[in-house]
């Protein structure tokens, strides 16, 4: 009885854990309020967002999956900036500020990048813990697709295309 009570428990867990991916793509949500400081100082706020399709992705350079998807980060920001796409990468609080600074220079980052001091972004947009954590938001400012974990950069290009489409 005691594997198949394993066995129901397990199946319930599946269940949940699928349910709540499709939770985080169900129906669209305005992108919480917050702002972001970035590298050069400067402030930008979610709804600076607005007009845009933007990326914004919550990453750590002691993360290798971070680490290893930023070149296809960079490769989607350049194919889309000239079409109405941004890019915004928000360093966790644990990440030393030289750290993120040294990454995104030695790395040419050609997107902003913020970051989160205080942790008060992560938590508000979501309370995001898991590194990378992917959002991305539409012209009107909505969260549309979220990702925890390196996306389907083929799948997220065809959506970017279709948000960048929308009026």
């Amino acid at each position: 009885m005691g594997i198949k009570h394993w066995a129901v428990g397990a199946a319930l867990v599946a269940f949940v854990g699928v349910g709540a991916w499709v939770y985080l793509d169900a129906g669209r949500s305005a992108a919480p309020e917050s702002t972001f400081v970035l590298l050069d100082g400067s402030r930008q706020t979610s709804a600076d967002l607005r007009g845009k399709v933007t990326l914004v992705n919550f990453w750590a350079t002691s993360c290798t999956t971070c680490v290893a998807e930023m070149p296809e980060i960079i490769a989607t920001h350049n194919k889309f900036h000239t079409k109405g796409f941004d890019t915004l990468a928000v360093a966790m609080s644990y990440d030393p500020p030289s750290y993120v600074v040294n990454f995104a220079e030695s790395r040419k980052l050609p997107f902003k990048v913020a970051l989160d001091n205080t942790g008060a972004v992560a938590k508000a947009w979501g309370d995001v813990r898991l590194t990378p954590s992917t959002f991305i938001v539409n012209k009107r400012g909505e969260i549309v697709k979220s990702y925890v974990g390196a996306p389907d950069f083929p799948e997220l290009h065809r959506l970017i295309e279709k948000l960048l489409a929308e009026t």
